[in-house]
């Protein structure tokens, strides 16, 4: 699957680049119709909620799972924007 990963105003490190495509290669699982991941990382200004922010896009026949997430560390993001495209992958494969 193809995964394009940008980052916003900052530089990701080549540990944080590994760690998405780590967690975005189980998607294949699941999601195995898929053809191609989204990965837009941001930092924002609001720390009360935690300043980074994970937007995922997965691109499958039949139109696109977006997920937004933001958290206090990417890695964080991440794992909570896994946990809800899968639960949206199971309830689009239920259809």
């Amino acid at each position: 699957m193809n995964v394009q990963i940008q980052s916003v105003k900052f530089d990701a490190g080549q540990r944080l680049l590994e760690f998405i495509e780590k967690k975005l290669a189980k998607l294949d699982r699941v999601a195995g119709d898929a053809t191609g991941i989204d990965v837009v990382l941001k930092l924002e200004k609001d720390d009360e909620h935690g300043n980074k922010i994970a937007v995922i896009t997965l691109r499958m026949p039949g139109g696109d799972i977006r997920v937004e997430e933001q958290a206090r560390t990417f890695e964080e993001a991440i794992d909570k924007s896994m946990d809800v495209l899968k639960r949206q992958i199971e309830k689009r494969k239920e259809r």
